[in-house]
């Protein structure tokens, strides 16, 4: 039977990345010594006041459908809780609530993208940024943020990228996998272009609650920008809720106004319950929230001091995030190699980071999302797998 051309392109680069960690996953579920350390799933539970929250509604027959943009008590407490961050006047007419932030790149990929159009994306990214922007009949095309400039792209790169398909730019800030925030500098340089050349931006801000060094920065605070940017985001890291599902796009009203007409096919709006726990979640300020970051950033300091002088291994200190990219090209091997043998050999999984995009050859990508003592340990069977490879090659 015949599948659309669609089911091939959702099938493209970045869609391999998982195998190793599934494998990883599944051993480790049947009772072996396997540490994962390739997935961002914070390893928390959600907050209590949430899932009260849920249970309460579920008990009081909250099971119905609800609004197709989502419910105003959470589009309000959403505004609210992202204005801090985006630096714009934000009501609930700007909000529009999703399956996560992924839903929401897809729904703003439909909503903003042509076939034959062209997205600049600037990599190493998701792995499904790809795939969602292709999913359109669009065309992906990646500029790099590289490593010798601190996971900052090149703007005469980006410019010279622009063509008379281009339709939009996307990025995270702080980015995932590399755990860098776009300048101030390049930030203003990239709004520069969108005005010029009419662009939207999908600015995939996911975790702007894990920032450790410095200030992030919404491009949507910049002059001219609020009106032609798109920000995705959810409660799923900083809340420890990836299993909820709950997110949003924020942009101009008639956008959500889109976004919710684009519900009646995708999604007909998220489960009340659901959404009354995010509003627990948006309207204050729980104190376990700032207490996940925190672990995070000691987890960050751990790896950074436990692979220290590891060799054939460097490490670029994340700014914000629960991943650290770990340059592997000094042991002479591809990345793609190296993650294979360490998993085979130590039980340890971790993510080619090639699979983010061309900038992330080279690299391994390690998430903090594991206890301390699994941390410590993955770490320790790192250095013995790296060790190894020193001493053969000597």
């Amino acid at each position: 039977m015949r599948y659309s051309s669609l089911a091939t392109r959702i099938g493209g680069p970045g869609s391999g990345a998982w195998d190793n960690h599934f494998r990883a996953v599944a051993r480790k579920a049947a009772g072996e010594d396997v540490i994962v350390m390739s997935i961002g799933d914070p390893d928390f539970d959600t907050p209590p006041a949430i899932t009260d929250a849920a249970i309460a509604a579920l008990k009081a027959g909250d099971t119905h459908y609800s609004p197709l943009a989502g419910r105003m008590r959470l589009r309000k407490a959403v505004a609210s809780y992202i204005v801090p961050f985006a630096g714009i006047p934000l009501s609930a007419e700007n909000v529009a609530i999703t399956f996560g932030t992924q839903n929401a790149l897809y729904a703003a990929s439909t909503l903003l993208l042509n076939q034959g159009d062209e997205a600049l994306v600037l990599e190493p990214c998701f792995t499904t940024y790809r795939a969602t922007i292709e999913s359109t009949g669009a065309r992906a095309v990646t500029v790099p943020c590289l490593p010798e400039l601190g996971w900052q792209p090149n703007m005469s790169t980006l410019e010279a990228s622009i063509t008379p398909h281009t339709r939009a730019i996307y990025f995270a800030s702080p980015a995932n996998p590399t755990g860098a925030a776009i300048s101030e500098a390049n930030l203003a340089t990239i709004a520069e272009l969108a005005i010029a050349h009419d662009l939207w931006i999908v600015s995939d801000e996911i975790y702007c609650d894990f920032i450790f060094d410095g200030a992030d920065h919404s491009i949507a605070a910049l002059p001219g920008m609020a009106e032609r940017t798109i920000i995705v985001g959810s409660l799923s890291k900083s809340h420890a809720m990836t299993g909820w599902r709950v997110g949003w796009a924020i942009g101009p009203e008639a956008f959500v106004r889109h976004a919710t007409a684009l519900n009646l096919a995708l999604s007909y709006g998220a489960a009340g319950f659901i959404q009354e726990a995010a509003a627990v979640a948006t309207e204050q300020r729980l104190p376990e929230v700032d207490a996940i970051r925190e672990r995070f950033r000691e987890r960050r300091d751990l790896v950074m001091a436990a692979l220290s002088n590891t060799p054939g291994l460097h490490l670029h200190r994340p700014a914000a995030g629960m991943f650290v990219m770990i340059d592997v090209r000094e042991t002479g091997m591809d990345s793609a190699a190296f993650a294979k043998r360490l998993y085979e050999e130590q039980a340890v999984s971790l993510l080619d980071g090639a699979e983010f995009g061309p900038s992330g050859a080279g690299f391994v990508r390690l998430s903090f999302a594991t206890d301390e003592a699994a941390l410590t340990e993955g770490c320790r069977r790192i250095r013995v797998f790296a060790e190894g490879l020193a001493r053969a090659s000597a």
